[in-house]
């Protein structure tokens, strides 16, 4: 039975239709910025004014609205998160792909691959689409985005370098997905700030993750996913208690679908990620899903989207119909 299953989805995954198919939005063979961003938002709330709900969860360090967007009806709610990284763009384009192609779905049909579109009736998928419009913008654009005054800073965070394609910080050179408080305190500190690893001077500091964790106090999901590149790897264990071998089965159905491998972190391994933080906060389900093959300091190049996009096309869909099934937790810890 387990084969047959396997089968069935990665034979499903080869079959659906590409995002070309019905895409009159999102373009995703393009360098994606924060302002095509919000314009293909606007566009698709347009479009499907009773299927999207589209809300501002805070502000960046220069004033750049940090969107969330709901795709369905349901109650229970999983949490999707793009960006964390500013060269890791390609996650917001993968993640608004994603939206666009499954609310036309909502809209028009009850299957998509081997999965009822319907269940959205009960789960809600969240997109947090570009968690870093700062550092993203920084990265595509150079000093061309500092706002004025700030020019020799980021020329300073940088490096000296006026090459800004490794830019992984915030606007103010903190790397986002090293400041939530799980084992934030046995990260190595960088004395400054800089394009990458710097965690801060205290944990939740960095107006970008205050509102990322408020956000999902507030929602509670059933299981988050923050998406990275590069290195088509699957983190899924930190601290996962008695709940480690119902997080592990899921990862491996994400591990399935998408082909990347499961990671085993090394024993000395610290926290401070995003994932870290909702697995031992929540105690539900959480990766952190790197696409694309490895690269160096930069950003995946866009021609690898249509293949990130046939392995992960089918995710968001797989959990909803997973957190379905799900009971959640009680915290304890709150």
């Amino acid at each position: 039975m387990r084969k047959r299953i396997t089968l069935s989805l990665l034979g499903w995954m080869l079959l659906i239709n590409p995002i070309g198919c019905f895409a009159q939005v999102v373009n995703p063979h393009q360098v994606y910025t924060y302002e095509q961003m919000e314009e293909d938002l606007q566009l698709l709330k347009q479009i499907y004014p009773n299927e999207l709900s589209i809300k501002t969860i805070g502000q960046s360090h220069f004033g750049r609205e940090i969107w969330a967007v709901k795709l369905g009806k349901g109650e229970k709610n999983i949490l999707l998160i793009g960006s964390h990284h500013g060269r890791e763009w390609l996650t917001s384009t993968l993640l608004m792909a994603m939206l666009e192609q499954y609310v036309h779905s909502y809209r028009e049909s009850s299957e998509y691959g081997p999965f009822s579109i319907k269940v959205l009736d009960n789960v809600s998928i969240w997109f947090v689409p570009m968690l870093n419009p700062d550092g993203v913008t920084i990265q595509q654009s150079g000093l061309a985005a500092a706002p004025v005054g700030m020019e020799d800073e980021l020329f300073e965070m940088n490096g000296y370098s006026l090459d800004f394609s490794k830019w992984k910080a915030n606007g103010v050179g903190i790397d986002l997905n090293r400041q939530y408080p799980a084992g934030w305190n046995k990260l190595n500190k960088i004395p400054i700030p800089w394009y990458q690893f710097n965690k801060g001077e205290k944990p939740i500091q960095a107006n970008e993750v205050k509102a990322l964790t408020t956000f999902t106090e507030q929602l509670k999901p059933s299981i988050a996913i923050s998406y990275h590149t590069s290195g088509r790897e699957i983190f899924w264990k930190y601290k996962n208690g008695v709940h480690k071998k119902r997080d592990k089965l899921l990862a491996k159905k994400v591990s399935l679908l998408t082909g990347y491998s499961l990671s085993t972190p090394l024993k000395n391994a610290v926290g401070g990620g995003f994932t870290d933080w909702f697995i031992t906060t929540y105690h539900q389900p959480g990766m952190t899903i790197e696409i694309s093959p490895l690269v160096e300091e930069t950003n995946p190049p866009v021609s690898v989207f249509s293949e990130e996009w046939k392995r992960n096309e089918l995710v968001g869909i797989l959990l909803a119909a997973e957190a379905q099934k799900m009971e959640i937790t009680p915290v304890n810890n709150h």
